[in-house]
């Protein structure tokens, strides 16, 4: 009888550290922002691998996060929904690029609010979009340039 006591209370310490983590992540991990806001979109010619659930900040603060990306058929540019937390209303000169967290990987769409007066209305649209750097084709134009400078000093 006393080891089944012992472990209910090892059980219940185990489930109430595993509660506080929950807690903890939910609380940590942003989940409730973007919900009640507006949707707007933003078209790019390239992602990236940008995908629904990834974080929307502004200066590195979430506000929002991305609902859905799909294909335009007519000009075959991806189209970004977003949904932005009400508390962040923002300016029609409002900039959209796509930027990566560090170099392993893992992006996220960062606005850049104008001046503009004007807000963009929910369902509205982001005209100034920025498609991410590609880090392969960085590094190739950094070597090519390299070797030219190499054979111009010879």
């Amino acid at each position: 009888m006393k080891r089944s006591v012992v472990e209910t209370v090892l059980g219940a310490v185990v489930l109430l550290v595993a509660g506080i983590f929950l807690v903890f992540s939910y609380d940590k991990g942003n989940v409730g922002v973007g919900s009640g806001g507006y949707e707007i979109t933003a078209d790019f010619s390239s992602i990236g691998g940008l995908a629904a659930g990834d974080a929307v900040q502004i200066s590195g603060v979430k506000v929002g996060t991305v609902k859905s990306v799909d294909l335009l058929p007519d000009s075959y540019l991806a189209r970004v929904h977003m949904n932005i937390d009400s508390n962040f209303p923002l300016p029609t000169d409002t900039a959209a690029l796509i930027s990566s967290e560090s170099l392993l990987g893992g992006l996220y769409l960062a606005l850049e609010p104008g001046a503009e007066e004007a807000l963009i209305p929910s369902g509205g649209r982001i005209q100034y979009t920025q498609a991410p750097q590609n880090l392969e084709q960085l590094l190739g134009q950094f070597i090519f340039s390299m070797q030219q400078d190499a054979e111009s000093t010879q």
